[in-house]
């Protein structure tokens, strides 16, 4: 298996690159059956702003991106406000032409060793509760269902439900 080594997503070239990934993945559920992302449905400014506001982190194998991934420090339109004791993962995307197996659960893991280091005790999620699919996924990797969200907006159009996973690390 090819070594998966991280970087963090700068505002240069990577917003494309990330867009790329995005619309990739989008098409990948619509094949599959999932009705959660549409390509298009983020562009190059939602990436710039997540990387200014927050992390945004790449993977890399054999020379190329093969994933991606956005740490937030706080989610409250699906959590509610909250005290920083928690990271809140999102978008995790996965290139699956090129990605070595078990590269979501290696970002899965990254994502949940740079919240350790922040000093926060909790990885957080979600993901659509129309999905149990992806639900399933991330309880396989140790997360454990919180509850659901009947109404998160992300501002762009009508309100959705989500189901809350998380998942206690050790310092």
């Amino acid at each position: 298996m090819d070594e998966i080594t991280f970087r963090p997503a700068d505002d240069g070239a990577d917003p494309a690159v990330l867009v790329e990934l995005y619309d990739a993945a989008a098409r990948w559920m619509q094949e599959s059956g999932i009705d959660q992302w549409k390509p298009g449905g983020k562009g190059v400014e939602h990436f710039r702003l997540r990387i200014k506001e927050g992390e945004v982190w790449l993977a890399e194998a054999a020379g190329r991106i093969v994933g991606a991934f956005e740490l937030w420090w706080q989610d409250e339109p699906a959590w509610g406000p909250q005290p920083p004791e928690a990271g809140y993962v999102h978008r995790l995307m996965v290139d699956r032409t090129h990605a070595p197996a078990g590269t979501g659960r290696s970002m899965l893991a990254h994502a949940e060793r740079r919240i350790a280091e922040m000093g926060r005790e909790w990885a957080r999620l979600d993901c659509l509760a129309s999905n149990p699919r992806l639900r399933t996924y991330y309880e396989g990797a140790g997360y454990t269902f919180v509850g659901e969200q009947s109404s998160k907006s992300d501002g762009g159009g009508a309100p959705y439900a989500v189901t809350l996973l998380e998942k206690r690390l050790s310092r």
